[in-house]
């Protein structure tokens, strides 16, 4: 677990291996399914509802690149790297569709630390990042490396 009295801001220094953190919830509705897919992934599971029955989904579905960008927000605010969640490569997986409805939460946990030996300013953390609807189904599992700073 993450220490009890978390600074504001993480830094490589203050991560271990196993260290977890659980983010708030958002609660994702019809209208916000709607508006991400117009705009980024118009296709009709994501926009219609009659379509979206006869389709691989059986019913409206989020956009994965909607539950992941809900994810990344979840991610940055429950796990406040001091200067910013930046990815350096990650793998991504949908277990199951994210319905307007469903209200997510993310649990991170840290897989790995590696200091880097030509920059010693930094390093490369291993987050995996679960994030879980409402019934505590899995819905999306992101494991990413991801840049960390020492204290300066």
């Amino acid at each position: 677990m993450a220490p009890a009295s978390s600074p504001d801001r993480l830094y490589l220094d203050d991560l271990a291996v196993g260290d977890t953190y659980t983010s708030a919830t958002h609660r994702l509705d019809l209208d916000q399914v709607r508006r991400f897919a117009t705009e980024f992934d118009p296709q009709p599971f994501h926009l219609d509802e009659t379509a979206a029955r006869d389709s691989l989904f059986q019913g409206l579905a989020a956009s994965g690149w909607h539950t992941a960008a809900i994810t990344m927000r979840l991610l940055v605010d429950s796990m406040p790297l001091a200067d910013g969640v930046i990815g350096a490569g990650a793998e991504l997986a949908w277990a199951r569709p994210t319905r307007p409805g469903d209200t997510l939460q993310v649990k991170s946990t840290i897989l790995g630390i590696t200091p880097s030996r030509s920059k010693p300013d930094r390093g490369i953390v291993v987050v995996e990042s679960i994030t879980y609807n409402q019934h505590g189904e899995e819905v999306q599992k992101l494991t990413s490396k991801v840049v960390s700073f020492r204290r300066r």
